[in-house]
C-alpha cells in the first residue's frame, strides 16, 4: 500500500495565541480574512508569524488587526520597506461587524485572535469574542487540567 499524499491546501495552523484561551472565556469565534501583502504570505508559508501579542481594533465599521509580527524573509522581502507589525485589515462581511460592535459595547468584552491558520489558499484568522478572567478563575482551569492529566495516568496504568 502506498503512502496517501498530504494535501496541498489542507487547513494547517500557522500560529497560535494559547495565551487568549488561559487570559479570557471564549464565548463565539468568527474566521476573517485578512488583507496581506506579497512577501507576507511567503512569510507566513515559512511559518514566521507570531499572534500571541495581537489584539483586535473595531474602527469606521472595519477590523484590523494590531500587534501580530510576521517576521519577513530574507530572499523574498529585499525590493520593499516592511513592517513586520503593521496594522493588517481583517475581512468580515457587515453582520459579522455589527455582531462583533454589539457584543464590545458589552461591559468586559474584547475580541481577541485565537489562531491563524491557512484554508485552502487563503490565511484566515480565528477571532472570538472573550470575556476577561479573574485569577480565581486562571487557578480553577490549572486545577482541573492537572486532574485531567493525572486521572488519565491513573487509567492507563489500570
Amino acid at each position: 500500500m502506498t503512502k496517501k499524499k498530504a494535501l496541498k491546501g489542507g487547513d494547517t495552523d500557522i500560529a497560535q495565541n494559547k495565551k487568549a484561551r488561559h487570559d479570557y472565556f471564549i464565548e463565539e469565534t468568527f474566521e476573517a480574512g485578512l488583507a496581506l501583502q506579497g512577501w507576507e504570505v511567503k512569510s507566513l508559508r515559512a511559518g514566521k508569524a507570531n499572534i500571541s501579542e495581537a489584539y483586535i481594533v473595531l474602527r469606521d465599521s472595519e477590523a484590523y488587526l494590531f500587534g501580530a509580527t510576521i517576521q519577513p524573509l530574507n530572499t523574498a522581502s529585499t525590493h520593499v520597506v516592511v513592517d513586520p507589525t503593521r496594522t493588517r485589515k481583517l475581512l468580515l462581511n457587515q453582520r459579522e461587524l455589527e455582531v462583533l460592535y454589539g457584543q464590545v459595547h458589552q461591559k468586559g468584552k474584547t475580541v481577541v485572535p485565537l489562531k491563524m491558520y491557512w484554508s485552502r489558499a487563503w490565511a484566515k484568522i480565528a477571532i472570538g469574542i472573550a470575556r476577561g478572567k479573574k485569577e480565581h478563575d486562571k487557578r480553577d482551569d490549572v486545577k482541573d487540567r492537572d486532574w485531567q492529566r493525572e486521572k488519565a495516568r491513573v487509567m492507563k496504568r489500570g
